[in-house]
């Protein structure tokens, strides 16, 4: 309709003659014009080119201009603008320093500057919008008010009409878009965009079913390819999170990361189908190829390490792999606190204070009660025999020897606190053995010297006592 009015308008303009001489040479001020009408109205302006029928038909004062096509820059005033092929900016009124190449290019800009069309009816609709940058047939066709956006490929951004800092790279790229602030680099990234906004898409069909998903990062062929309402989720590999469609502030990294992830929010997955099989668990991280593999439904897990696939639907697991049968000959323990955090425990004096004998302190362990007991099935599948302590037993004797949940309940027995006891009461112990050695060795000293006694004492009998009587032989 607007290419009808536009010709209709041409044919009521004055028959007017374009500047004499006839138009095929130079004229004042370094301008040029040859076809019908071409430049008929110029009065002062300078290096204006224009060549095709009522190309810069309008132009009086304008400077800077080409126009090379039927109807180029037709009703233009302004300055330094370029439009080579039939209708390109047609309908350009003050518009400044745009750039249409292409038949209908700019076709509709009227007051828009800085713009860039190149290729058939691109930015056709265009009208204030402003540098905006289009390459490809049909790319930002029906862009009219969007501002900073750029199009390169075969119907890139062709929806759009008000959104802004948009790029699109790719046919198909950002088709049905009318947000802002999306990138989409690839043959139908983002192709279903609608009001999403903050998306960046590398990568053939990533992000294709995004309608109104936020800050979204997907590189990689099928990358988050399902996605239409998730938000604020990362996606980098070969159909990673491609099943994705209303889960959020997800990261996979790796081929087939977190694919068949569905709903689940917050989770990380780093390596080639890490969590491929999680679908609506949550605050799951897993690390290294197929980490947290059958995963499904669980969520707060850990996985770190090849080898390390976990158990479907289980919850707040952690799993690490190669540290099972590996020897330390040296080192200390490790702790976590009910915080996660770990840590060991350190003996230097630089880090105590207060310190004192622990003397009777340790006599708690005398009503400690050790049990045998096992493990609920379901923490041990086995049902092996333990022997221990109980948390709740030991609380009532000592409250400092127990560990407790992030609830304050009692969960576990401080057995490295009860060693240092046991410690302290053998000491105790070998101490009064020592003393009573100590005793023992000095009464065995006194036994002996009354021993010698006695024995010279004998001794001294038997010399005094007198001569038996000598018997007489008849």
């Amino acid at each position: 309709m607007l290419v009808i009015v536009s010709f209709i308008y041409m044919e009521l303009v004055p028959k007017a003659q374009a500047l004499n001489p006839p138009p095929d040479g130079g004229y004042p001020g370094g301008n040029t014009a040859a076809g019908t009408n071409a430049l008929s109205s110029l009065t002062t302006g300078n290096y204006n080119t224009a060549v095709g029928l009522y190309s810069l038909l309008s132009v009086t004062t304008g400077s800077f201009n080409t126009g090379v096509g039927a109807g180029t820059l037709l009703v233009d005033t302004a300055n330094s603008s370029t439009a080579i092929g039939a209708g390109a900016l047609l309908s350009n009124t003050t518009g400044e320093e745009n750039t249409g190449t292409g038949a209908f290019a700019l076709f509709s800009n009227t007051e828009g500057d800085f713009n860039t069309a190149n290729g058939s009816y691109t930015l056709f609709f265009n009208t204030t919008g402003e540098r905006n940058t289009a390459t490809g047939d049909s790319a930002l066709y029906s862009n009219t008010e969007g501002t900073r956006n750029t199009a390169n490929g075969n119907a890139a951004l062709l929806s759009n009409t008000t959104g802004s800092d948009n790029t699109a790279v790719g046919a198909g790229a950002l088709f049905l878009n009318n947000a802002d602030g999306n990138t989409a680099i690839g043959a139908d990234a983002l192709s279903a965009n609608t009001a999403g906004a903050g998306n960046t898409a590398v990568g053939r069909k990533a992000l294709s079913a995004n309608t109104v998903g936020l800050v979204n990062t997907a590189l990689g062929d099928g990358a988050l390819t399902s996605n239409v309402d998730g938000g604020f989720n990362t996606a980098t590999g070969f159909s990673a999170l491609t099943n994705n469609d209303a889960g959020t502030h997800n990261t996979a990294n790796g081929y087939n990361a977190l694919r068949l992830n569905s709903t689940g929010s917050d989770n990380t997955a780093v390596g080639d189908t890490a969590l491929f099989q999680n679908s609506t668990g949550g605050q799951n991280t897993a690390l290294g190829e197929a980490a947290g593999f059958n995963q499904t439904t669980g969520s707060g897990n850990v996985y770190i390490g090849l080898g390390v696939p976990g158990v479907a639907g289980e919850n707040n697991a952690c799993y690490i792999a190669s540290i099972f049968s590996q020897t330390s000959a040296s080192g200390t323990q490790v702790f976590i606190n009910a915080n996660n955090k770990l840590g060991t425990s350190t003996s230097s004096k630089r880090f105590k204070e207060d310190i004192q004998p622990m003397d009777a302190a340790s006599e708690a362990l005398f009503s400690l009660k050790p049990v045998t007991y096992r493990y609920k099935k379901d923490i041990d599948p086995e049902r092996r025999e333990q022997f221990g302590l109980v948390a709740e037993d030991v609380e009532k004797i000592n409250p400092d020897l127990v560990v407790r949940d992030r609830d304050g309940k009692p969960y576990s027995v401080r057995y490295d606190q009860v060693n240092a006891m046991l410690l302290n009461e053998f000491l105790k112990a070998y101490q009064k053995v020592q003393e009573q050695g100590a005793i023992i060795a000095r009464q065995q000293k006194q036994i002996d010297s009354l021993a010698a006694g006695l024995q010279q004492v004998s001794a001294k009998l038997e010399l005094s006592k007198p001569a038996a009587p000598g018997i007489v032989n008849n």
